[in-house]
């Protein structure tokens, strides 16, 4: 019988220190044994974003003790560990130098092996956590970094379709939710006061929506709600603006998934039921999750949203995807180096800047 592997994983790549314990439990998916997230919430809230320099500090302070009691939660030993899996990117520099040395140090001195895990492959993988998942699958991967569309090929084959060409999702919720004094983080905010306004109220704009493929711009529409603001005369209408800025989203991706879709059937032909995954911080938005399932129906996919502990940023997510890498002999190359931008797709055409031409 072949032996059931056991990983530790560690995730820095921004403000939550998480370490976690994983499994293979047969049938490919996971065992979560312990997953362990220290948020930082507290010490970026006043700047109504994340500063690198302290959220760095913060991991530095807090690595070791999540790693334990990750472990302790676990009731598995340092010994006992199959193989160590860290975040090596994307991510802040400062912070992903944290969890990715002490993960390496940690393997070198357990002589275990060591894996560098791509932040964007652990979302990408996740729903493997608790989902019997079948290549290929359309993967939407939306978070406060990352908006993309992408073809899930395999472990570690990857082919974009769409990205944004400015913010994020999840940036712009977290924008939004700091112009509207909603508080931080933006997203649960924004989420939270929405359901007190008329997503009617104001008309704001999708830009692109009617080209470029299915990629995303949703700089302008941050733009509209700045200037509405402006004109707000009471709390009222700051949950109006909230409610209609969700639904623009809402709409937003409605539309691009849909093209999205309809790119993924084109490639892949076989006109069975596919699935449909929905990953990141983002995908933890309820109505996000209401919207997105009406559409798979209406288009022959199967919806699937990873469990709203492995959508945030998360150690148990590092750890399935070092599992997966491990299983498939991709290992890690020596010399290797904690990276800020790390595309899953290296072909992929990098779409943010001026000048572009849509």
């Amino acid at each position: 019988m072949k032996k059931k592997l056991t990983f530790l994983g560690i995730e820095t790549s921004c403000d939550e220190t998480a370490a976690s314990v994983v499994q293979e439990n047969g049938d490919s998916v996971a065992k979560v044994l312990s997953n362990v997230v220290s948020s930082q919430i507290k010490e970026h809230e006043k700047f109504g974003g994340v500063v690198p320099e302290i959220a760095a500090r913060a991991h530095v302070e807090n690595i070791d003790f999540i790693i334990q009691q990750a472990l302790d939660k676990s009731k598995k030993k340092i010994e006992d560990i199959d193989g160590i899996a860290a975040t090596a990117g994307p991510g802040l520099i400062v912070c992903l130098n944290v969890g990715y040395n002490i993960g390496k140090s940690l393997a070198a001195f357990s002589e275990k092996p060591f894996l560098s895990i791509n932040h964007l492959e652990g979302h990408a993988l996740s729903p493997g956590i608790e989902n019997k998942m079948s290549f290929p699958y359309l993967l939407l991967l939306v978070s406060g970094g990352h908006s993309q569309y992408l073809i899930v090929k395999d472990v570690n084959n990857y082919k974009q379709i769409g990205t944004t060409i400015d913010d994020a999702v999840g940036e712009a919720f977290d924008k939004t939710a700091k112009v509207l004094g909603l508080g931080y983080p933006g997203g649960p905010q924004i989420e939270k006061f929405a359901k007190l306004g008329d997503k009617d109220t104001y008309n704001l704009p999708e830009p692109i929506i009617n080209r470029a493929g299915c990629n995303l711009s949703l700089a302008g529409l941050k733009t509209a709600v700045l200037r509405k603001s402006k004109e707000l005369t009471s709390d009222n209408e700051r949950y109006n603006l909230a409610a209609s800025f969700q639904e623009t989203i809402n709409k937003i991706l409605s539309k691009k998934t849909k093209v999205a879709m309809e790119k993924f059937r084109m490639e892949i032909s076989d006109g069975s039921l596919r699935p449909f995954v929905v990953a990141g911080g983002v995908a933890a938005n309820e109505t996000i999750r209401k919207n997105l399932r009406e559409l798979s129906k209406k288009m022959d996919f199967n919806p699937i949203f990873p469990s709203k502990e492995f959508c945030g940023d998360n150690a148990a997510m590092i750890a399935w995807a070092g599992i997966q890498r491990y299983n498939k002999k991709l290992f890690s190359v020596k010399n290797e180096n904690v990276r800020s931008r790390w595309p899953l797709d290296d072909n992929a055409p990098f779409l943010k800047g001026p000048g572009l031409k849509l």
